[in-house]
């Protein structure tokens, strides 16, 4: 089974949790195992927020505004986060996913910037893009993990 949904929303603070909870219902309903859940619950805020905070268009406008999607197809989970604004720096969509034993440097350590990072630890793959014409969008996936009484595992 496969299903998907899209928000079309502002870029405001107060959405991001509308964006959280409704995934966190949908993985619930489907039964998918809640740690996977809660895990792709805080990438989903991350990316939100990243949105949010700098997802800005030039001028306020109807544009001013971010889309989520998510596709829980078989195994896999894919979430889309796509905002209008300036793009991601080519540092960011070039730069090489951190190892997991390696401590990142002090300088990415800030109040701002771990959002990215965290993002890559919580999800199996991630991408970072800029669209065509303006704006960035974060892309992640992460294979799936069902509770045993899920209705949507099939025995």
């Amino acid at each position: 089974m496969s299903l998907w949904w899209s928000l079309h929303l502002r870029r405001e603070a107060a959405s991001v949790p509308l964006a959280r909870r409704l995934l966190l219902g949908t993985m619930e309903t489907a039964g998918v195992d809640p740690d996977i859940s809660f895990e792709l619950s805080v990438a989903l805020t991350e990316a939100c927020a990243n949105a949010v905070e700098h997802g800005a268009a030039a001028h306020r406008s109807a544009q001013d505004a971010y889309q989520v999607t998510a596709y829980l197809d078989g195994e896999r989970c894919r979430i889309e986060v796509a905002d209008s604004g300036p793009g991601f720096p080519l540092a960011t969509i070039e730069r090489p996913t951190a190892a997991p034993d390696r401590t990142p440097p002090a300088e990415q350590v800030a109040e701002h910037g771990r959002g990215l990072g965290l993002i890559e630890e919580l999800a199996d793959h991630v991408s970072f893009a800029n669209r065509d014409g303006a704006g960035a969008v974060v892309s992640f996936d992460k294979i799936l993990k069902w509770r045993k009484d899920s209705p949507l595992v099939t025995v």
